[in-house]
């Protein structure tokens, strides 16, 4: 039986015929060994046809086919055209080698032609892949590296096509970074605290905020020059006239040492980069708020932007996130505890990162357990809704935020909550009208003019031609025939005026030119 080997290159389809297959016994590793002699190889396999692409384009298209395990109109042709005919009701003598099996299967349901997919084909592949510059003719050197170089950068390109407003990979880095942030800053602040007590140690006291002792100890620098001059800048620094009197008090009377001005440079300079840090960690901060809402808006309505932010950024991704049902999403970022759980045969943990969230603090101790549970239901169908809605809205979010309060009430107050396909149809009626309401007010009246006059003149409209369709409908001798009969007449009358006029324009012209 004959073997022929189909092989996708950048630049085309390749059709191989496999020589001596039944001498060489499939054997693989004597294909492996003769691969990287061409001389050896050659003999083996031929070049029965090749199809070049048409373009690009074209050439993108049947890579995303292959990839898919598809088999495209172009390829069905080629095939059709260079193997061998089979007759009706007999088997082929022929056998297809393919590389990938899936298309393998889509090419037999489709043609019929027996296909195989093994380590043998796989290493005359290689093969072919190794000397397919040889095998075509009037391939200049370099034209294949080309060839491969823009199709992979095509086809990466379309692999990765999305839309940029709904990266999650960017809330990812951005909540790393808050993180990170928090650290440093706590570290930076804590460092700045302790250099400065050495100068100034009763301002630690009076000012707790680190953001603010910082912006306190770049202003003051040396405590001796400060005075009740100062007040005002003080005041509007701290945002308390109290506060910033005692920080002048305590310094006339601290029991500090002096610094030199090198030194009070140097921790200046640090003071400032601590701010410079606070402050862009409240920019990164609505970065992250505005990026949820582009990216997670009903989770993010729901368990808040930074919770939603942590647990896209655990699961690795919006879709991971979809995909996890509410169990696994109730306990995530609690792995150790779950192990060690089951390791030890103890009580599994009840809550990860959403206990974070404020619903769980809210509950009594008895019911967080509850609370957990259900507000992982909550958020696992928010993060599907996320994912698979294509328009963004927060309708769905809202509403099932409302369910979570409505869960705490009852078990506080036993207060009996809303079922939920009664909430879902409300939201998506919130959805729909929003929807309707640009669409009504680019097509409302161009003049402006109330509903109601508008549904009136409607009204009368259809009600006058029922009555003339109920006059027609009566008799001949009907008011609305009549009208349309009067209108006919006076339309023929003023066309024989108009006839008449003329004819006497031109007789008079006539008789003008005869007595000149």
């Amino acid at each position: 039986m004959a073997l022929y080997v189909l092989y996708e290159s950048a630049s085309g389809y390749g059709l191989f015929l496999a020589h001596g297959i039944d001498e060489i016994g499939q054997n693989t590793e004597g294909v492996r060994s003769s691969v990287s002699d061409l001389n050896r190889f050659g003999k083996v396999v031929k070049l029965a046809a090749f199809s070049p692409y048409d373009s690009a384009l074209d050439a993108l298209n049947q890579c995303n086919a292959i990839s898919e395990g598809q088999m495209t109109d172009e390829l069905r042709n080629f095939l059709e055209l260079t193997l061998p005919k089979v007759k009706e009701g007999k088997k082929p003598k022929f056998s297809l080698g393919v590389a990938e099996p899936k298309l393998g299967s889509n090419i037999y349901e489709v043609t019929k032609i027996p296909c195989q997919s093994n380590e043998f084909i796989l290493e005359i592949v290689r093969g072919v892949r190794l000397h397919f510059d040889r095998f075509i003719e009037n391939l200049k050197p370099g034209d294949l590296e080309k060839a491969q170089l823009g199709l992979g950068h095509s086809y990466s390109r379309a692999k990765v096509k999305f839309n940029v407003n709904r990266v999650d990979n960017m809330v990812i880095q951005a909540i790393f970074l808050l993180d990170t942030l928090d650290k440093d800053i706590n570290s930076f602040s804590m460092r700045a605290r302790e250099w400065y007590s050495w100068h100034f140690p009763e301002l630690a006291k009076i000012v707790n905020d680190n953001f603010l002792y910082a912006k306190v100890a770049k202003y003051v620098e040396n405590k001796s020059q400060l005075s009740e001059g100062n007040l005002s800048d003080l005041t509007d620094i701290v945002g308390d006239e109290d506060k910033a009197k005692e920080i002048i008090e305590a310094a006339k009377a601290s029991m500090g040492q002096d610094l030199s001005q090198i030194d009070l440079i140097n921790v200046k300079q640090f003071a400032q980069r601590v701010i410079d840090l606070a402050e862009y960690r409240k920019k990164l901060y609505d970065y992250l708020v505005s990026k949820m809402n582009d990216i997670a808006p009903n989770l993010a309505a729901l368990i808040g932007e930074v919770v939603g932010a942590r647990l896209i950024s655990h699961a690795g991704s919006l879709t991971n996130l979809a995909k996890c049902p509410s169990s696994t999403l109730q306990i995530l970022g609690a792995e150790k505890a779950l192990f060690r759980a089951l390791k030890t045969r103890g009580n599994t943990p009840k809550y990860g990162l959403i206990f974070h969230s404020s619903f769980i603090g809210r509950a009594s101790a008895r019911n967080k357990g509850r609370m957990a549970r259900y507000l992982a239901n909550k958020c696992s169908i928010a993060s599907r809704i996320d994912c698979f809605l294509e328009k963004s809205t927060t309708a769905f979010g809202e509403k099932l935020r409302e369910q979570v309060e409505e869960r705490l009430d009852f078990y506080d107050k036993g207060v009996a909550p809303r079922k939920n396909i009664d909430v879902m149809k409300s939201a998506i009626t919130t959805v729909e009208s929003k929807e309707d309401e640009p669409a009504a007010f680019m097509n409302g009246d161009a003049k402006d003019k109330p509903k109601t006059e508008k549904k009136k003149k409607e009204k009368q409209k259809t009600e006058q031609d029922e009555r003339e369709e109920k006059n027609d409908a009566n008799g001949g001798d009907g008011t609305a025939k009549k009208k349309k009969k009067k209108r006919k007449d006076e339309m023929e009358v003023d066309a024989a005026v108009a006839v008449d006029e003329g004819k006497r324009k031109k007789k008079k012209k006539s008789r003008n030119d005869m007595s000149e």
